[in-house]
């Protein structure tokens, strides 16, 4: 099933606006248009919930981006708070990866240019991408929570996730077939609920299900099934809302024999059978709290110790890039105890907050011989910061490659090669 394409987004309609004026062919709409498309292709991985600070500056086109997995019959919750000196719009974008690499994301939904996030229910199991873009010369600092809540009640008054027992896919008649639902435990004649809005469709009685309720759910256009109930008290027909009660917990049908159940399964037209967890199970873990300086966010910062550069946060750098000490990073984020960080070469992933520091005091001491440009970038030809003249004594902050970051005597940070 293909989710249906969301109307124009405020940033595409953003991005219209520029076209029409010409800023799209300047040095600064390039590079605006160019970040958000980095931003997706180059997305942190992250495991949710997840909370990050992040700096956005004004005067540096840029975006964040984020990967993360979802399933079928979660709601995905963004919330972004700005801070009080944010200055103008945030494009705050979901998209479904795309499964080839070569293909363009597609955008399932956007906030608003109002509210402060961003809610979107899953129809289908797989990979997004969040992306959050100020406008132009605009920006700042925010903190950005992801989080996923069920978009089911659970179908048992009471009762939470705990009380599964058998969950979705478990095998059956010994592997002949599977489990195509869950189980939830409870004592005889607990109430069972509407877990959505919906309408009855069946109420009968067979072999293996025992007495069932069938609910139909229009939202999303699934069809749940309600099993072994010890009382059925609904009618085909009747409109329900979510918390109705529908029957009791109990074990008829093939569950006799074993302690009182509700057997509780989620059907697509003509597909079958998916997992219902997702749609009812409410996670309590949360984003652990940024512990990372915040009024050092955009600013330089330096490795202390030789450091494998992590693909997300909860990673502790393993496996990830070496990153020599004194290595000059920009902290563009934090989360936890980790910066999120970009090499000078462009390149991004996660430090852990306790081995870098500021970029200030000098490792050691240059005398230059001749005159040289301070560089913007560590690579030949970069646009020049500064000039500083021969016999200038300039103090070294960090080293990259053959380059070395000073700070030249009228105070600017720029890259001479070493």
């Amino acid at each position: 099933m293909r989710e249906a394409v969301a109307p124009a987004s405020p940033h595409e309609a953003y991005e219209r606006s520029l076209r029409r004026v010409g800023l799209h062919e300047t040095a600064l709409g390039r590079e605006w248009l160019a970040s958000g498309e980095r931003a997706l292709g180059r997305a942190v991985p992250v495991t949710l919930p997840y909370r990050e600070a992040l700096i956005l500056p004004p005067d540096e086109p840029g975006a964040a981006g984020f990967a993360f997995r979802l399933r079928q019959g979660e709601r995905l919750r963004v919330a972004v708070a700005r801070d009080a000196r944010w200055e103008g719009q945030l494009f705050v974008d979901l998209f479904a990866a795309p499964e080839d690499t070569g293909a363009v994301p597609r955008r399932l939904a956007s906030a608003d240019t109002t509210p402060e996030g961003l809610t979107w229910t899953v129809r289908a199991d797989g990979r997004y991408l969040l992306r959050l873009q100020p406008e132009l010369l605009r920006g700042g600092r925010c903190t950005v929570t992801v989080r996923t809540e069920p978009s089911f009640a659970f179908p048992v008054r009471g009762r939470d996730s705990r009380a599964v027992g058998s969950p979705f896919g478990a095998p059956r008649d010994g592997g002949v077939r599977e489990h195509h639902g869950i189980d939830i435990f409870a004592p005889r004649g607990t109430p069972v609920v509407a877990a959505a809005e919906g309408t009855v469709r069946r109420v009968e009685t067979t072999g293996i299900g025992g007495k069932v309720v069938w609910l139909w759910e229009s939202e999303q256009n699934l069809s749940l099934y309600y099993a072994h109930l010890d009382s059925q008290l609904v009618e085909p027909g009747r409109r329900v809302r979510t918390g109705d009660t529908l029957g009791t917990v109990g074990n008829t049908g093939n569950a006799r024999g074993t302690p009182p159940h509700l057997h509780f399964g989620i059907y697509r037209p003509r597909r079958g059978p998916v997992d219902p967890y997702p749609f009812v199970h409410a996670s309590r873990a949360e984003p652990p709290p940024v512990r990372v300086e915040l009024e050092t966010l955009g600013a330089w910062r330096r490795t202390t110790a030789e450091m494998k550069l992590g693909a997300a946060s909860e990673e502790q750098g393993g496996g990830g890039r070496e990153v020599p000490r004194y290595t000059p990073v920009v902290a563009l984020g934090g989360s936890g105890g980790w910066y999120r960080v970009r090499l000078p070469d462009g390149a991004e992933g996660y430090l852990p907050a306790g081995s870098t520091e500021p970029a200030q005091r000098s490792i050691r001491s240059l005398r230059l011989s001749s005159g040289v440009l301070a560089l913007s970038r560590p690579e030949p030809g970069a646009p020049a910061v500064d000039s500083v003249a021969a016999g200038a004594e300039v103090p070294v902050v960090g080293r990259f490659g053959s380059f070395l970051l000073v700070r030249t005597p009228v105070g600017r940070l720029g890259w001479i090669a070493e």
